[in-house]
């Protein structure tokens, strides 16, 4: 257990910068100055002209990740009362270069071309962000937990047989078989060894994951107690879960082998 102490001090720490990076970021407000509109009743080219220009900017189509529909709006006041009204401060990212960046040190080159502009923000956003309101990745990371776990259990399978094998102190023979000869090695290695929830979560942060990350923490000033290596984690599944969707499963579990695995030391 000290062996571990530096790691989760340097993970605490890399945390709570990101923290009040984000709390302090300024929020971009748009203000719209009343200024009244001269009508020209007499003219109705200068009438036909306004109607034009917001039929263009009405029907100008947005990103669907970029803001919240309208039908799923309230009425205006919130039930979710904040007993910290500092708490309802926290920023997230909004610039697609940011996130293709992350992409591109994720993936390798072209990374941020592998999948549609619509996933690669769903992928990074959690439930918690905007009330659910515009997707999230929980199905995604589903998916993606189980094609990491099922490579994660190959590569136990195919790791170099023991050297020294046990040896019953009662001189029993176990039954040995050829299709059974790489099942033993479970007994030593499972994928949850492998899957540990701090690595891919530090994994995550070094690729600067938790910058482009959509989600609400519980407590902003203490991301580790609000469930940030979960977040982190279910991040990276669900990346992987988009891949095998869009990609098919071949490259996802490929990217598998070769961006997480191997970093992870299997």
């Amino acid at each position: 257990m000290a062996a571990l102490t530096p790691s989760r001090s340097v993970f605490a720490s890399t945390c709570k910068t990101v923290a009040q990076q984000c709390s302090r970021r300024p929020v971009a407000v748009q203000q719209v100055a009343a200024v009244p509109v001269a009508r020209q009743v007499s003219s109705s080219s200068a009438v036909q002209q306004e109607q034009d220009a917001s039929g263009s900017s009405s029907q100008q189509p947005r990103p669907r990740w970029s803001y919240t529909p309208e039908r799923m709006k309230g009425p205006g006041f919130s039930l979710n009362l904040v007993k910290d009204p500092r708490r309802q401060k926290w920023m997230v990212n909004s610039d697609p270069a940011k996130l293709d960046a992350f992409y591109e040190a994720f993936l390798g080159q072209g990374g941020a071309r592998m999948l549609s502009d619509e996933t690669k923000w769903l992928a990074v956003t959690h439930k918690s962000f905007d009330y659910g309101r515009r997707g999230y990745n929980t199905r995604l990371a589903f998916l993606g937990r189980q094609i990491i776990a099922l490579e994660a259990t190959r590569s136990i399978l195919t790791s170099p047989v023991l050297d020294q094998p046990i040896v019953d102190k009662y001189g029993r023979q176990p039954y040995t078989h050829a299709a059974l000869a790489n099942i033993d090695k479970l007994i030593y290695t499972q994928p949850v060894d492998i899957m540990d929830k701090t690595k891919l979560a530090r994994m995550g942060i070094d690729l600067g994951l938790l910058t482009v990350m959509r989600w609400k923490p519980r407590m902003p000033e203490d991301l580790e107690s609000s469930g940030v290596v979960v977040v982190l984690n279910s991040t990276l599944f669900a990346i992987i879960g988009a891949i095998s969707l869009e990609k098919g499963a071949a490259v996802a579990q490929r990217i598998v082998r070769e961006k997480i695995l191997k970093k992870l030391g299997a």
